[in-house]
């Protein structure tokens, strides 16, 4: 099957978020089992909560003020520079790095992120610029657009039947499920998200995201 046969699955991510790290492994483990090919788009944390601070803990205030920003700089300055293909490297790296090596969203994360994905040091600068933010919102309004501004990343989004987008927020799981199981909850969640009318499904988390 060629790339052109497969379905289109645009999957909007911030690195620093460990949820959508776990629904990107499970999205890959969907790319084997079924005739999808995903497709990164950067969304963004900050940009998300930046009216809404004053509601926040001051704990995750903290965060994105101090680690939110730098990420997404430097993916969305990696994508404009050297197209869309580098950013599924890209995300493998600083979630490989931020998530499951537990260094955190640290310039040295970072820089070790981007020699992991063959892309230039200097894209490390960008972490303090403003020079793609507007292109950064726009990748980030064209994702939280379709879901609404009460969920946060990932966001996922593929072809509906009737030639619109089938959008959605999550799944939020873990750990990622593997072989069939994730083929299973790709379809089930495939099959609730093009319901009309259907809006959420939810249960408290007990367990904090399983790194494997």
């Amino acid at each position: 099957m060629t790339a052109s046969e497969k379905t289109p699955v645009d999957f909007w991510f911030d690195p620093l978020c460990p949820w959508a790290w776990m629904t990107s492994r499970w999205m890959l483990e969907v790319e084997k089992l079924r005739p999808v090919e995903v497709r990164w788009h950067v969304m963004s944390l900050a940009v998300l909560n930046e009216n809404k601070l004053d509601e926040l803990p001051e704990e995750y205030r903290e965060m994105l003020a101090t680690k939110a920003w730098g990420p997404v700089r430097v993916a969305i300055a990696a994508e404009q520079k050297f197209g869309q293909a580098v950013l599924g490297p890209l995300y493998e790296a600083l979630g490989t790095r931020f998530h499951n090596r537990g260094e955190g969203a640290t310039p040295e994360a970072i820089a070790g992120a981007l020699a992991d994905a063959g892309l230039p040091a200097e894209l490390a600068d960008y972490a303090g610029s403003d020079a793609y933010d507007t292109e950064l919102r726009d990748s980030h309004r064209e994702g939280i657009e379709l879901v609404g501004q009460d969920v946060g990343t990932p966001v996922i989004s593929v072809p509906g039947a009737d030639g619109g987008r089938v959008a959605f927020f999550g799944p939020v799981v873990t750990p990622a499920p593997k072989g069939e199981a994730a083929a299973k909850l790709w379809d089930g969640t495939l099959m609730v998200a093009s319901t009309p009318g259907f809006y959420e499904i939810k249960r408290t988390r007990t367990v904090g995201p399983i790194f494997d």
